[in-house]
């Protein structure tokens, strides 16, 4: 009998929760893609190595109850197995199994990250702030990663420009990270998009954040750097972005204080803007070629 999506979801659940055999969240996305059906994965996994103990719930039971709790607080659930999981993040190897959502989701968003510095400067703040607004006049979604400084400044312009803007988060959907921000957390499930990968009560942890800047990578076109530390998580979602094949925008700005940036030079996919129009024409140069993929496929794909 074929399965339900709610099944299938559950199943997903029962798997991420249960960890059979201790698979990491990786290999049982991967396990998942591969069959086609968490449930399937989910009775072969478990056939012999969980056994019902008296007084221990089901663990589907209990994927159930969590799945109706987190739709009860009016969460979008979406899985990688679903149609509506964005194709571009369902390409990478370190695709979200789980996709918590607040807001329009579309399969395949026209959008660019817009990452840098916590501790941002004047420039910075003005660079990413006139970066969104470009992006906003190209119909191009703003992704960042709701944190001080760069994140903040280029949510902000997008909204203030009443384009969309995308937070991709790395606390639970629950969770408001940084506590200033709490206001344009709202602001953004309201007018915008709010994702995260993690259940929806998970703290902030350090590698949660990794994760979110490789979402983010995955997430959009190509990702635009406009001001970073050596050790900052812009500096790790321009070494993924480059691992997933995705072009990278480096400001002189960043260019100029890094090290790392200035390593990133001459990579294929990696381009140094002097400036904001710079930015904007990498940007439509990917767009274009983006565009044009798409319409050879389509054209060579049968009605």
């Amino acid at each position: 009998m074929l399965s339900t999506a709610r099944e299938e979801h559950a199943a997903l659940v029962a798997l991420l929760n249960e960890r059979p055999n201790g698979a990491r969240w990786p290999a049982i996305t991967a396990d998942v893609l591969e069959a086609g059906s968490a449930l399937a994965v989910w009775h072969s996994s478990t056939q012999a190595t969980l056994i019902e103990e008296p007084g221990v719930e089901d663990p589907l039971a209990v994927a159930r109850r969590e799945l109706e709790r987190w739709s009860a607080e009016g969460h979008r659930i979406v899985t990688v197995l679903d149609d509506e999981y964005p194709e571009r993040l369902r390409g990478i190897h370190q695709a979200p199994p789980v996709l918590f959502a607040r807001g329009e989701l579309r399969r395949d968003e026209r959008a660019v990250s817009v990452v840098g510095s916590r501790a941002a400067s004047e420039r910075g703040i003005a660079i990413a702030t006139a970066v969104a607004r470009s992006l906003v006049s190209l119909d191009i979604s703003v992704v960042a990663g709701l944190a001080l400084g760069i994140d903040t400044a280029a949510h902000r312009a997008a909204l203030e420009s009443h384009g969309r803007t995308v937070a991709v988060i790395g606390t639970g959907i629950n969770k408001v990270y940084p506590a200033a921000n709490r206001d344009l957390h709202e602001e953004i499930s309201r007018r915008g998009l709010l994702l995260s990968q993690f259940w929806p009560d998970a703290p902030p942890q350090k590698h949660t954040f990794l994760m979110r800047n490789a979402t983010m990578s995955g997430f959009g076109l190509a990702t635009v750097v406009v001001e970073a530390g050596e050790q900052s998580g812009a500096r790790a979602q321009a070494r993924m972005a480059v691992e997933h094949g995705r072009p990278v925008i480096l400001t002189d700005l960043v260019v100029e204080r890094n090290e790392w940036a200035r390593a990133l030079r001459g990579r294929p996919g990696v381009t140094v803007a002097a400036g904001i129009a710079d930015v904007v024409n990498a940007v439509e140069r990917i767009v274009d070629d983006r565009d044009a993929v798409s319409g050879a496929l389509r054209w060579l794909t049968p009605a």
